[in-house]
Parts: C-alpha cells; sequence; structure tokens
C-alpha cells in the first residue's frame, strides 16, 4: 500500500510542555508530541492516494492540507512519540481502504408474501371490531 517507514521520514515532530498538572517536573520537560504531515507535498503517495487522503480526511487537515496528531498520554517524549506515530500509521491506512459498493439486492418473495399475508390478517382483526351489518 504505502512504505511506513518513508512515511515516518516526512513527518515533522515538536516536542512541547504538556498541560496540566504535574509538579515541578512538568514545567521544565516537554513530554507532549505534535505530529504534522503535509498530505499534498508528500513523495510517499500517488496522485489517487494524495486525492483520497485529501477527501476522506478533510475534517482533519488543516487549510494547507496539513495533518497534525498530538500525544500527551505518558510521561515519556519517546512513548508520546511511538503512540502518534501508530495513531498517524492507523489514520492514514484507513482512509487510504476502497469501500465496496453496496449493490441493492431484489426483494425475496418470502418477504413480499409474509407483509402481504400480515396485511390482511390485521385487516380481518380490525374488520371483526366493526358492528355487525344486520341488512
Amino acid at each position: 500500500m504505502f512504505d511506513a517507514d518513508a512515511f515516518i521520514k516526512e513527518c515533522q515532530f515538536k516536542a512541547i510542555r504538556s498541560s496540566g498538572s504535574g509538579g515541578q517536573h512538568v514545567n521544565k520537560t516537554a513530554s507532549k508530541v505534535e505530529l504534522s504531515f503535509n498530505v499534498a507535498d508528500s513523495q510517499v503517495f500517488r496522485d489517487r492516494q494524495k486525492e483520497r487522503l485529501l477527501l476522506r480526511l478533510s475534517k482533519r487537515l488543516t487549510k494547507d492540507n496539513v495533518l497534525m496528531l498530538q500525544c500527551e498520554d505518558t510521561r515519556s517524549q519517546h512513548k508520546n512519540k511511538e503512540l502518534v506515530i501508530k495513531r498517524a500509521l492507523e489514520i492514514i491506512k484507513d482512509a487510504l481502504v476502497v469501500r465496496k459498493k453496496r449493490i441493492p439486492t431484489k426483494t425475496p418473495k418470502s418477504v413480499i408474501n409474509k407483509r402481504l399475508q400480515n396485511k390482511s390478517r390485521r385487516s380481518a382483526v380490525k374488520s371483526n371490531r366493526k358492528k355487525p351489518d344486520l341488512d
């Protein structure tokens, strides 16, 4: 499908200080990792794959067609980098999958007959509720 190693090489990583409480240590370490990947300028994907990515990831991309992901799950910068790479690969693989077009099938005769029998049964129940015609 695509070369994951080449994809990782094209990604830019930035380490940032994590948000939230954490004591003295959080103020001096940059454990949050931010991944950015420019889909339009990528050399890893062919033109059709780029079109597919731009279409499927349109809500996740910036105006410059850059995919931005962040991870601050752990205290370790290296683990956060691994996690954000794993997430990016999953997102890209899922976006590149070509879904099969659903072909509508004909309604089976047994289903049609069952529906008509239920209708006639219901009609009979309702007609039996009426007052009898004594003429």
